[in-house]
C-alpha cells in the first residue's frame, strides 16, 4: 500500500463552487432526469450553433448539461475521448488576478480570458482533461449567486467533489491544486480489502467550506483503476450533494426512481456495537430501511455524518452522486456541523463499489 504524504501551502483566495458542467449526449433527457428523479429546478437553456445546454439548480447548486449539435463542437470532441460526465468544475473567487498569477507560476494552461459586462472569468486546465472556469466575484454576486430564499429544495449545496487520478499522480495533483487555488491537505485514507485498495487525500480550503478529495489506485484491481480505464484518464468520480434531512430526502428520491448502492445487514450489526451509538429506535429503523451509512467521531458521538451513494448514473460506471447530511450538534453553547469524513463510511463505500465490480465481473 502506498503512503499518503501530507503538507500544507499558504492559502491564495476565498473561493466557492459557481457551477458544475456536465457533457452529455442528450441535454434535454438529462434535464428531465435531474428534475424528475433528483428534484432539481429547471431554470433555463442555451442554444448555440454547436451546443445545446440545459441548466438545473437546487439551493446553491447549479449544474449545466451540454450536448453537441455538431460533430466538431467541444462537447462532441470530449465525448469522443471520454464517456459522459463532469468536464468543468467552475469556481468563483474574490480576486481573479491572484489565481492567474498562481497559474502562471506553476505553468497551468490558461485557454481563454473574458470580460463580459464587467464580470471577468478565465478557463484553466485542471488535472487531466478537467477544466476549471474561474469567475471573479462582483459585489452583486459575491454571496451565493444561486440561492433561492424560501424555496424548499432537496439539496442545499455541494459538499465535496472527488477527483480520481492515475497511479503515481496523487502528490503532483495535490500540489497543483494547493498552488493554484490555495487548498490545504487535511485527512488522508488508505483503504483496502483482500481484493483491492486506494489511497485518498482530502483537500479543503481554509476560507470556504469546499472539500476536494483526490483518489489514487492502491492496487491494479482498484475501483479507481477501473474508473481510469473506462473514463480514459483522470476525472471526477462523484459529487456530494448536501441535504438537511437525508432520511426524508432519500425516501422521496427512491419513490421518484433513484437507485442507490445497497448496504449489507452486517454493516448495521457492526454499527450497533460501536461506542457512542445514539440513534433513536425510529431513526435506526429509517437508516436501515433507506440503507444510509452513519459515522461519528469517537470523542463527539452526537456529531453524526450520514451518507448514501447512488448507482452510476451514466451507461459506463464512472460517475455517481453522494447524498450527505452533516448533522448539527451542540458544543459549548454553540451549534456546530460535522466536518471531514469518517473512515468507517469510506470503507463501507469502498466495499459497496467492490460488490458492484464483482457483479460486472471486473473483480
Amino acid at each position: 500500500m502506498m503512503a499518503c504524504n501530507q503538507h500544507n501551502l499558504n492559502t491564495i483566495n476565498a473561493i466557492s463552487i459557481d457551477h458544475v458542467h456536465f457533457y452529455v449526449e442528450d441535454a434535454e433527457a438529462w434535464r428531465r432526469w435531474f428534475v424528475q428523479v433528483l428534484g432539481f429546478q429547471w431554470v433555463g437553456r442555451w442554444m448555440r450553433s454547436d451546443t445545446h445546454t440545459e441548466i438545473v439548480e437546487s439551493g446553491d447548486i447549479s449544474f449545466r448539461l451540454s450536448a453537441p449539435l455538431t460533430a466538431n463542437s467541444a462537447v462532441a470532441n470530449y465525448l469522443q475521448q471520454h464517456p459522459p460526465g463532469v468536464a468543468n468544475v467552475a469556481f468563483r473567487v474574490a480576486d481573479l488576478n491572484t489565481v492567474l498569477q498562481a497559474a502562471q507560476a506553476i505553468g497551468a494552461l490558461v485557454s481563454s480570458v473574458s470580460d463580459s459586462g464587467g464580470q471577468r472569468s478565465v478557463q484553466i486546465r485542471g488535472w487531466g482533461d478537467l477544466l476549471h472556469t474561474v469567475i471573479e466575484a462582483t459585489s452583486a454576486t459575491a454571496a451565493s449567486p444561486n440561492s433561492k430564499a424560501g424555496m424548499v429544495q432537496p439539496f442545499t449545496t455541494i459538499d465535496h467533489v472527488v477527483l480520481n487520478v492515475g497511479v503515481g499522480e496523487l502528490d503532483a495533483a495535490l500540489t497543483y491544486y494547493e498552488s493554484l487555488f490555495g487548498f490545504q491537505r487535511q485527512q488522508n485514507f488508505a483503504i483496502r480489502t483482500d481484493r483491492s485498495a486506494l489511497c485518498s487525500q482530502v483537500l479543503a480550503h481554509p476560507n470556504a467550506r469546499i472539500q476536494f478529495p483526490i483518489n489514487e489506485p492502491g492496487s491494479p484491481s482498484s475501483q479507481i483503476q477501473e474508473f481510469l480505464d473506462l473514463n480514459q484518464g483522470a476525472g471526477i468520480q462523484h459529487i456530494a450533494l448536501q441535504t438537511q434531512n437525508i432520511l426524508q430526502t432519500i425516501a422521496q428520491l427512491r419513490n421518484q426512481g433513484l437507485s442507490c448502492l445497497s448496504v449489507p445487514v452486517s454493516y448495521y450489526e457492526q454499527l450497533r456495537q460501536r461506542p457512542g451509538f445514539s440513534l433513536s429506535p425510529e431513526e435506526w429503523q429509517a437508516v436501515m430501511t433507506q440503507e444510509v451509512l452513519v459515522d461519528w467521531p469517537a470523542n463527539i458521538p452526537q456529531a453524526l455524518l450520514l451518507q448514501t451513494f447512488t448507482q452510476p448514473i451514466f451507461q459506463q460506471p464512472t460517475f455517481f452522486f453522494e447524498l450527505i447530511e452533516r448533522r448539527l450538534y451542540r458544543d459549548h453553547d454553540r451549534y456546530q456541523q460535522t466536518q471531514g469524513f469518517g473512515e468507517g463510511n469510506f470503507q463501507a463505500l469502498f466495499e459497496a463499489i467492490e460488490r458492484e465490480q464483482m457483479k460486472r465481473g471486473k473483480l
